[in-house]
């Protein structure tokens, strides 16, 4: 496993580690490489599409997918030597369900421009959250950490982090060097 993947790994287990409350869990967005759906489909990992109905099964090869993370395990490890640095989703530190958390998630996929036109938003793609999460007001901050302890996200130089959290009643970013 490459130096970074050990890295990130281990730094997004330590609060995770010291609450066992906290479970992590991933949103991938399977349409930024096709190995994705495919490692979904033959492993063992519990995931969900966030797409509903007719769309989850007509777009599954390129559906964003919440992803139960584990550490020791052998997707994990693939997830972040070959995902880590290639926009393949977003980290999420949190004491809820899958349940809750995907349909939470579901909530934030569509939103509608000023014709009302709907229109996705991949949010969960970290080149989007870095730049969406620091412009949310509180009330958006609030819909984005109701049920999130903290969000972790790659970089933009591939020896960094982001790490979010929301405390009294503000965003708190930290960069983590790797």
């Amino acid at each position: 496993m490459p130096q970074n993947a050990e890295k990130v790994i281990r730094q997004i287990w330590q609060s995770a580690e010291a609450d066992p409350s906290l479970q992590l869990y991933a949103i991938l967005d399977a349409a930024r490489d096709t190995r994705i759906y495919s490692r979904l489909a033959e492993s063992e990992v519990a995931a969900a599409s966030l797409f509903r109905g007719e769309k989850a099964q007509e777009l599954a090869s390129v559906a964003p997918y919440l992803v139960a993370l584990q550490r020791d395990n052998s997707f994990t490890d693939w997830l972040f030597t070959y995902g880590w640095g290639n926009s393949w989703g977003i980290i999420i530190e949190s004491s809820a369900g899958p349940a809750d958390l995907r349909r939470n998630f579901q909530s934030l996929i569509m939103v509608y421009d000023e014709g009302g036109k709907p229109l996705y938003f991949r949010y969960y793609d970290p080149r989007v959250f870095r730049v969406y999460l620091p412009t949310c007001n509180e009330s958006e901050l609030q819909v984005m950490f109701g049920l999130v302890s903290s969000y972790y996200v790659e970089g933009e130089e591939p020896d960094s982090m982001m790490h979010y959290a929301f405390a009294d009643s503000k965003l708190v970013e930290r960069k983590v060097q790797l």
